[in-house]
């Protein structure tokens, strides 16, 4: 009862200010509510506004936003639809109609919208932010340096449209002006560790690794909070083989909170680098939790139980990796014999054979020595390969289950004493 009273009060307040002679109904009471955080009862206000005034296209806006603080989306998107509808010329109604399918990932239906209002707002920051960040990702990087460009001119000490526009031109490819926009970003603003992240990457990417690890460890004294800087120079310096430097900044990560599979992994392999085989088993039995698949991991667990003499866990991961290891072997092996048969259709005789002998390797297969034997013997005519492979053939036969048709064995045979023992010439 008292909600609807509530109701009632402010209907019958924005109904007095329309009646005496005021041209624009005064809904400011609604805009206090929203401050206030009244979201519902902004809600049925509006509602009852529009029983008798459904066009009101400001009504259905902040009633929109009322639904919007109340994460209720669809139903914001849908007054801020009708207020777009209703008033056509008003940017802020198409904003938010073009913010909430960018939100949606409905960037084909927000981009129209949002060049319509940029044409007709160029200097709108937020126009032209969302507009951008569609640009971007269709990889239009012109047309968003275009439109940065026009906010710098006006703007030339605003370090954020040097970012911008270095950004574009890093995803652009060109990484030299990229990195001459971050600098000068960087002079604007010394403490700007966006401009230093992307520079780190920029010189990293054009042999100067050096240079990135330096930027970095200045941003880490300008932002010690900043894990990601550590990542960052963690990864380089570990790239790099700086092995306890890398440790050390893994470290300070994993301290933080963050016990990410790769920081642990890396903490141990730094620590097995340095030398210290039970630190590092510490940390890779913390990765190894995480992923029982990783080679690299279940390799340096081996590899370190054993410098401390424990046998009995080092077999253990051995085994574990020749498990693993063991079924991408033997697709390895069908894969040389696939490539011998394509090779033997191009006529690549002399590859042929070295792909199958390849195969033989990995995984025993006594029909590649007739396969073998044939090609020395149809293609290329060498009597003496053509007699190896056939006996190998043979030889090995004698050891195999394999359930060759004695006929088919018998005709090798011939063809072998045949080999062996070639009828003469008649003269």
């Amino acid at each position: 009862m008292k909600k609807l009273s509530f109701v009632i009060l402010i209907l019958a307040g924005l109904f007095c200010s329309s009646v005496s002679g005021q041209k624009t109904i005064d809904y400011s009471k609604i805009d206090i509510m929203l401050v206030h955080g009244e979201y519902n009862k902004v809600i049925d206000t509006c509602r009852q506004i529009l029983v008798y005034d459904s066009l009101n296209a400001e009504i259905n806006f902040k009633m929109g936003l009322a639904y919007q603080n109340l994460m209720s989306d669809d139903k914001s998107f849908d007054c801020f639809l009708r207020a777009a509808t209703i008033s056509p010329e008003n940017n802020n109604y198409n904003f938010m109609v073009a913010k909430s399918y960018f939100i949606k990932g409905k960037s084909g239906m927000a981009k129209p919208i949002l060049m319509k209002i940029c044409a007709s707002d160029s200097m709108n920051w937020t126009y032209a932010y969302f507009l951008t960040s569609i640009y971007m990702q269709e990889e239009k990087y012109d047309e968003s340096i275009e439109i940065y460009n026009r906010f710098y001119r006006q703007d030339s000490s605003n370090y954020l449209f040097f970012d911008k526009i270095g950004f574009a031109n890093l995803k652009k490819g060109d990484s030299f002006k990229a990195i001459d926009l971050f600098n000068r970003s960087l002079s604007l603003n010394k403490k700007n560790t966006n401009a230093i992240k992307n520079l780190a990457y920029l010189y990293t990417v054009t042999y100067k690794p050096d240079t990135a690890i330096q930027l970095l460890t200045n941003g880490i004294k300008i932002d010690p909070t900043d894990m990601d800087l550590y990542a960052r120079r963690a990864a380089l310096n570990y790239s790099k083989n700086y092995n306890k430097r890398a440790l050390n900044d893994y470290l300070k990560i994993l301290s933080s909170g963050d016990s990410s599979i790769l920081y642990l992994k890396r903490a141990g392999i730094g620590y097995a680098n340095n030398l210290q085989p039970k630190e590092a088993v510490r940390y890779l039995l913390l990765a190894y939790q995480k992923d029982t698949v990783d080679f690299e991991i279940s390799g340096f667990l081996a590899r370190n139980y054993q410098l401390i003499n424990d046998l009995k866990n080092s077999a253990y991961y051995y085994r574990h990796i020749i498990e693993m290891l063991s079924p991408s072997v033997y697709q390895l092996g069908v894969n040389y014999i696939l490539l011998a048969e394509v090779l033997k259709s191009d006529k690549k005789y002399k590859e042929t054979i070295e792909a199958y002998l390849k195969s033989q390797e990995i995984r025993s297969d006594i029909s590649i020595y007739i396969n073998i034997a044939n090609i020395y013997d149809d293609k290329l005519n060498n009597v003496p390969e053509s007699i190896r492979y056939y006996q190998l053939f043979l030889d090995k036969l004698k050891n195999e289950k394999n359930s060759f048709q004695p006929n088919y064995v018998e005709a090798v045979k011939n063809r072998l004493e045949a080999l062996k023992n070639p009828i003469p010439k008649a003269k």
